[in-house]
Formats: C-alpha cells, structure tokens, sequence
C-alpha cells in the first residue's frame, strides 16, 4: 500500500470520526440537554403552552381561535357565536392547496396596503370590492350591530383597531382590554349574566406589558372565554 492511499485512509477515518462525533454532540447530546432544561425550567412553554379546561387541552395560549356557529340555512361560512368573546378578525388566513388530505389551516397577513381603497384619506369602498377599506368598514359595521343590546349602543367610534384588522399572521390570540370591555354587555346579555360580573372577568384576565414596557396590554381570548364558561355553570 502506497503512502497515497495510506494518507487517504487516514482522511477518511478522521473524517468519518468528526461526523460520528459531531453528530454525537449536536445531534444527541445538545438536544437532550437543551430539552431537559426546557422540559425542567419551562414545561409549558416547552409543550406548546398548552390551555387546558375540564382536565383535557382545549388549545394553546399563544394561538388564537374561532367561536362561530356552523354555517346553516344555506350560508357558506360560519357566523359568530356571540355568547362568547370573539377574538380578532383572521382576514390573512388562507385555505391548504397542497396538502389536502389534512386541510390545514395557513397563517398570514392579507398583503393589503393600508391605503388600499382610500381615496384621499377616505373609504368610500363597498364591502364587495375586497379592499382593505371594504374589510373594514364591514367588520366595522357588524361589531355595531353583534355588540349593540337593550338598553347599550355601540357606536362605530367605540370600535378600537385591533376589532377591525386582522394580525400580521392572523392567529393572534389576544385582544386589547378596550375590544374585551366593547363586548362585555354582548356577552352578559347573550348568556343572563350581570354586567359587572362579567366586567370583573375582563379585568382579571386583563395582562399588561412584558417587563412594564414591552407591547401592550391585552386579554387572551381563549383563556377569558374558558373563564367565561366556568362562571356561567355557577350562575
């Protein structure tokens, strides 16, 4: 044997060495390490910051979720169950054209400019044109009407942002304290509950900034609407 091969022997031995161990390390070890840690330090966060209510997962604090009704007497798309807190609009998501067999939901913002439909600094659009002003206007429109009962009248300038506008993945699940206290007298009068009982569960569920400083204050839809659900089978 030749110093040649001898050399390229010895190459690919210490290369095949560097990979048994490289992936060793970064591929066995690290990992373990890094999920002994998570799974110890940060169990719910490492699990998918899991919800649970009557002792089974029901979803996850970080993704938001639906509350509508099926569709029925010939319509197409589900309406809003409004016994329920609903959360934002999730104009940005899409149907799976690829996979199926799972239909699976897509995340993303709708990709309009915000100027989409103005015309000079107004919205003249109609709710068929499919502009941003157009999406607006009609959930606008039906936050008004859904949130309106006896005896409280919403206006559309009570109607905050975050009531209108889908979020840049359309999966958010909270909404701003302002949204949560808009839908309040809805939501005792669809289910005979006193108002301030119901006021009183927006503000405990109400968090504000990461830090004192970071984002905005905010309710998790699906965590108050579980909160919701175990205060009406005590009433």
């Amino acid at each position: 044997m030749n110093n040649s091969t001898v050399r390229t022997a010895r190459s690919l031995g210490a290369g095949l060495r560097a990979l048994l161990v490289l992936t060793l390390v970064t591929g066995v070890l690290y990992p373990l390490a890094v999920t002994g840690i998570a799974q110890g330090l940060f169990p719910g966060k490492a699990n998918g910051s899991e919800t649970e209510a009557d002792g089974r997962v029901v979803g996850s604090s970080l993704i938001g979720q639906s509350y509508d009704l099926p569709p029925q007497n010939g319509r197409q798309t589900a309406g809003p169950d409004l016994r329920w807190f609903q959360g934002r609009p999730a104009d940005g998501l899409g149907s799976n054209s690829v996979n199926t067999r799972y239909k699976l939901i897509l995340s993303g913002a709708t990709n309009l400019a915000a100027d989409s439909g103005a015309v000079r600094g107004e919205c003249p659009a109609r709710p068929e044109d499919g502009t941003l002003c157009a999406q607006v206007l009609a959930a606008r429109a039906a936050v008004v009407k859904d949130d309106s009962v006896p005896g409280h009248t919403v206006r559309p300038s009570d109607v905050p942002a975050d009531a209108v506008t889908s979020s840049g993945s359309g999966l958010d699940p909270a909404i701003s304290p302002r949204y949560a206290a808009l839908q309040v007298y809805r939501v005792a009068a669809r289910n005979g509950l006193p108002v301030a009982r119901v006021e009183k569960l927006v503000e405990d569920h109400t968090e504000g900034r990461t830090l004192g400083f970071i984002g905005e204050p905010r309710v998790n839809v699906l965590e108050l609407n579980i909160a919701l659900r175990g205060l009406m089978t005590k009433e």
